[in-house]
């Protein structure tokens, strides 16, 4: 399965302007031939904390935008959106995963960045996704959670591909270079991470959006600014590897 990683810049706040940014990029993917298409963490507004201005319901046109394009292309999307369920106490930073006939699939973030103070004003999730998308194992994460490698060793033994999607700002770049092909090679799988780029309300952030092998080698880097990658996983790529170097066995 082709997969594609959409590094694009974001509209501070504005999603209809961003929609209007992001739509020829995933086009652009879909042409490459790309399966699964994925955009960044709260791909539509940026990573603001003003989340009374920014949250959509269950469903807002964020949402909407994601399941439209996913069915209009007959693709796999994803990206994260800031969401409140009717009677939650407070939003999630929630991934949505829409399928090529508009079924959705969601995963809200389990760790909030509280270093920008986003647990103060976004609720906890506290369930992983992970579905088969076209014979592909997919686990699904979001910025900060690639901290936390014990979350991506649970789902490790029922993962061939691992999607992050993030704001993950320019200051700690190298902390995103070198935890990305941490995780593939901890857990023998592939790897996509995905990142903004541009100006984020006076925060800067770089992109490096990279695929990544069960080896932990790249096989596509983006290039600095609007990008989008593609590259082929392999299920069958990951039980080779994992027989041939059986680490996975060896945990305690």
């Amino acid at each position: 399965m082709r997969v594609a990683g959409v590094q694009h810049d974001i509209v501070w706040e504005s999603p209809a302007e961003t929609h209007e940014r992001v739509a020829p990029m995933i086009a652009a993917a879909v042409a490459d031939g790309a399966r699964l298409v994925v955009l960044t963490e709260m791909y539509a507004s940026g990573f603001s904390m003003a989340a009374e201005r920014i949250a959509e319901s269950v469903g807002g046109r964020s949402t909407q935008f994601i399941v439209d394009q996913a069915r209009g292309h007959g693709v796999w999307l994803a990206g994260s959106v800031a969401v409140r369920p009717e009677g939650a106490d407070k939003p999630f930073n929630r991934l949505v995963l829409a399928a090529p006939d508009g079924t959705t699939h969601t995963y809200d973030k389990i760790h909030p960045f509280s270093y920008s103070g986003e647990h103060e004003h976004f609720g906890v999730g506290n369930r992983f996704l992970t579905v088969d998308v076209e014979g592909v194992r997919t686990s699904f994460f979001v910025c900060y959670d690639l901290r936390f490698a014990d979350e991506f060793w649970a789902r490790a033994l029922d993962t061939d591909l691992y999607v992050v999607v993030a704001n993950w700002p320019q200051s700690r770049r190298s902390h995103w270079q070198a935890l990305l092909p941490a995780r593939a090679i901890e857990n023998q799988a592939y790897v996509i991470g995905v990142n903004r780029v541009g100006d984020g309300n006076g925060t800067p952030y770089a992109g490096d959006s990279v695929i990544i092998d069960p080896l932990g080698e790249a096989l596509a880097v983006a290039a600095p600014g609007e990008d989008v990658i593609t590259a082929d996983v392999d299920p069958q790529r990951v039980q080779e590897v994992r027989k041939k170097y059986p680490f996975l066995q060896d945990r305690r």
